[in-house]
Formats: C-alpha cells, sequence, structure tokens
C-alpha cells in the first residue's frame, strides 16, 4: 500500500484528483467548518481537534511544509478578510481583537495535514479511506478499469491514426531493407524503438501494466507517447533506406538499425519529446494504473488537475461509444485502404 506520509508526489495525486476530493468531503461532512467567501475553512484548533492532538503539532507541520501546505490552500487570514471572519464567526474561532492573522485550511490542505500526520491514528485512518475512495473514484470513472484509460483523452484517436500510418511505412521499409526473419525483425526493431523512447521492452512494458499476450501494447499508450513513437518511426525507417543506399543497396543488419535507434534517441532535438513522453507515461500509469516505471522513474511527477480532467472528468470520452457511432465511416476507410 502506499505511504502518503513519505511522498509529496503521492499526496498531489490525491489533492489534485477533484472527483476523489469530493468523495472525501461527502464521507466527513459530519466534520465541522465555516463558510466563508464560497469555501469551507478550518482554524488550526479545528484541525488539531479532529486529529486529536495538540495545536503545537500543527503549526510544526506547517513549518516543516510550509511550501506544500500553502501551495494546496493552508492560508494567513488578514486585513479586511480577517474582520469580515470575526465579524461572522466570532463565537468559533474566539481570536482577541488585537489578532492580526488566523492561520485558515480550506479542506484540500485539511486533507493535506492529515497526510503528512504520523502521530494521529485518527489520520491514519483517514489515510487508509483516502486511498480507498480514489482508487473507488478512478475505476467508477473509467467503468471498472485503467487498461486503457489512455483511449479516454480526446486525442488519443488522432494520435494512434497518425502512428499507425508511420508504422506502415516503418514495417515496409524493414521488409525491404533489413536482414533477418520476416517476423521476428519487426518485433526486434519495436523494442529497438520502445527502449529509446521510454527504456523498456514490450515484454517489460507487458509485464509492468500486468497485460495479456493479446494484448496490443501500442493500445494502451497515451497520445503524446505514440506521437513520439510515431516521429521514431518516421526518422528511423529514413535513416534506414538513407544507410542501405550507402551500403550499395546491401540490407541492413539489426546491430546498424540499433545504432541508428540510439543515435536519433541522443539528437538534442529529440531530448524535449523524449522527456515530456516520459514524465507522462510514468506519472499516468503511477496515478491512474497503480504501474511504477523504474527505469524512468527519475521522470514521475504528479499528475495535474487538468490531466484527470481529460481522463476522468468532464473532458474524457467514450472511447467504445465513438467507435460504435462512426463504425460505418471506419468500415468505408478501410476498404478504401485495401482497395
Amino acid at each position: 500500500m502506499k505511504d502518503l506520509t513519505v511522498s509529496n508526489i503521492e499526496r498531489q495525486n490525491v489533492l489534485n484528483n477533484r472527483f476523489a476530493i469530493n468523495k472525501i468531503q461527502e464521507q466527513l461532512d459530519d466534520f465541522p467548518g465555516m463558510l466563508f467567501e464560497g469555501e469551507y475553512r478550518f482554524t488550526k484548533k479545528m484541525v488539531a481537534d479532529f486529529y486529536e492532538v495538540e495545536e503545537r503539532t500543527i503549526e510544526r507541520y506547517l513549518e516543516k511544509h510550509s511550501d506544500e501546505l500553502s501551495a494546496n490552500g493552508y492560508v494567513l487570514c488578514k486585513g479586511k478578510h480577517l474582520k469580515a471572519l470575526k465579524l461572522q464567526f466570532a463565537p468559533v474561532i474566539n481570536v482577541g481583537s488585537k489578532t492580526t492573522q488566523l492561520g485558515l485550511f480550506n479542506f484540500r490542505a485539511f486533507l493535506n495535514i492529515g497526510m503528512l500526520l504520523t502521530e494521529s491514528e485518527r489520520a491514519k485512518t483517514l489515510r487508509s479511506m483516502i486511498l480507498d475512495l480514489v482508487i473507488a473514484t478512478i475505476h467508477e470513472k473509467t467503468g471498472g478499469g485503467t487498461k486503457y484509460i489512455n483511449r479516454r483523452d480526446i486525442n488519443y484517436i488522432p494520435a494512434a491514426i497518425t502512428e499507425e500510418n508511420y508504422r506502415k511505412n516503418l514495417t515496409s521499409v524493414i521488409s525491404q531493407y533489413v536482414q533477418g526473419h520476416q517476423t521476428y525483425k519487426y518485433a526486434q526493431v519495436t523494442d529497438l524503438i520502445y527502449k529509446a523512447v521510454f527504456k523498456e521492452n514490450a515484454k517489460e512494458y507487458r509485464e509492468i501494466l500486468r497485460l495479456d499476450s493479446k494484448d496490443n501494447v501500442r493500445h494502451t499508450l497515451y497520445a503524446e507517447v505514440l506521437l513520439v513513437i510515431s516521429s521514431f518511426e518516421n526518422g528511423v525507417g529514413a535513416a534506414i533506406q538513407e544507410q542501405c543506399k550507402q551500403n550499395g543497396k546491401a540490407k541492413l543488419t539489426i546491430e546498424e538499425v540499433e545504432r541508428i535507434v540510439g543515435e536519433l534517441a541522443e539528437h538534442p532535438m529529440q531530448k524535449p519529446y523524449l522527456n515530456d513522453a516520459r514524465t507522462k507515461m510514468t506519472s499516468r500509469d503511477f496515478s491512474f494504473r497503480d504501474a511504477y516505471h523504474g527505469n524512468i522513474g527519475e521522470y514521475l511527477r504528479a499528475v495535474t488537475p487538468e490531466e484527470f480532467e481529460r481522463f476522468i472528468g468532464d473532458q474524457s470520452v467514450d472511447f467504445d461509444r465513438i467507435l460504435e457511432n462512426n463504425k460505418d465511416v471506419l468500415k468505408r476507410l478501410k476498404q478504401a485502404e485495401d482497395e
């Protein structure tokens, strides 16, 4: 089980997921707060009382994790805002007239400190509930599974079509210009490209995502990763043809293709695209699929609120429904392609 107390990325993956936050808030609807300026707020005392710790414990965590807690909604209420708060909630906050600032948690910051507190049994119980609700929320939004959560991105279908086109170009080049068994050499070159893009071959990727043997790896990849692979397939195909021409039309060995892929992976122009694809793949798989890509673990970061919207929010799409609604168009395209 994930330990929210030690990983800022895992905490942020919870706090950036508004759907999970709403579920958690429903479960804690009996926790009293002050509806102030359109948002529920909690004083340090309220938070300390809930987690059954002393206020100075909360203060210690505020000092140690000030940037994180502030980024997630902890504020110092001052000036006219404090004056308005006192007028509205004087009996609740119980502060003197000379108080010039008051620390306030919103619900996200309240959860944030609960994910940090190691002294509180109640915080420990809350963390367990949070993890269960996060998993349940993602599965609810995706219809029960996350293997193909990448397809819920509206950008997936155009990227998949683009990659398929470049893939066909590459397989044609491999057939004509690369030595080896007619079936095996396609898998060998594919693995070289996968290794270059996300430092895993197809077998390793399958194991990490716990895919069945019948699952097509490319069907589980995110749009950005597919586009980087398209770039590689196009570049590798062109380089193979050029190298074959220089070799007097002699077919290339797999070792020569490996050198071409390696040089392309190290080209300065590719670095920003590779880094972006690796970041998105490792971060999204960690959050959505509970899958960790150790070879690109250095690229791991929290999934953004915008990404949650793209994959499980209002911006996400029902891939199967789109296919069903467009099956006649797709059938005509397939017939035209075959002709």
